[in-house]
C-alpha cells in the first residue's frame, strides 16, 4: 500500500484552497453590501442583528464601534434579529426573524458577525 507524500498532500490542499476561496469571498462581499450582521453580546445571551446600509448611515458609521456608540447615545435601538433558516431549495441562509428592541447596558458588547451563508436583506 502506497501512502501519499507530504508534497502531494500540500499540492492537493493548495488546489482545494485556490478553488474554494474566491467563490466564498465573492459571495460574502455581495451579501455584505446589502445587510451587515452584528452580534450583540450581553451577560445573559447573544443575538445576531442585521442593519442595512441606510440604517448604518443613520447611526453614523458602518462598523461595530459606530453601532455601539449610537446604541449608548440613544439608549435603545429597534433592529431586525437574524437567524439561520432553510431556503426553499434546501440551502441554509441568514434571514430576518423578528423586529426586536434592545436596551443599552454597561456590560453590552457589539461585534461584527461573519457568516458563509447567504444573507437575506430585511424590509
Amino acid at each position: 500500500m502506497r501512502y501519499p507524500t507530504r508534497r502531494s498532500l500540500l499540492r492537493a490542499g493548495a488546489l482545494l484552497i485556490v478553488s474554494t476561496v474566491p467563490t466564498f469571498a465573492q459571495g460574502n462581499q455581495t451579501n455584505q453590501k446589502m445587510t451587515s450582521l452584528f452580534k450583540i453580546v450581553s451577560v445573559k445571551d447573544e443575538v445576531v442583528i442585521g442593519l442595512s446600509a441606510d440604517e448604518l448611515a443613520g447611526l453614523g458609521g458602518s462598523d461595530a464601534g459606530a453601532v455601539a456608540k449610537a446604541f449608548a447615545a440613544k439608549g435603545t435601538l429597534t433592529v431586525w434579529q437574524y437567524a439561520v433558516r432553510k431556503a426553499a431549495n434546501g440551502d441554509l441562509e441568514q434571514a430576518p426573524r423578528a423586529k426586536i428592541g434592545l436596551i443599552a447596558h454597561d456590560s453590552l458588547r457589539v461585534e461584527p458577525y461573519a457568516t458563509p451563508l447567504k444573507v437575506i436583506a430585511h424590509e
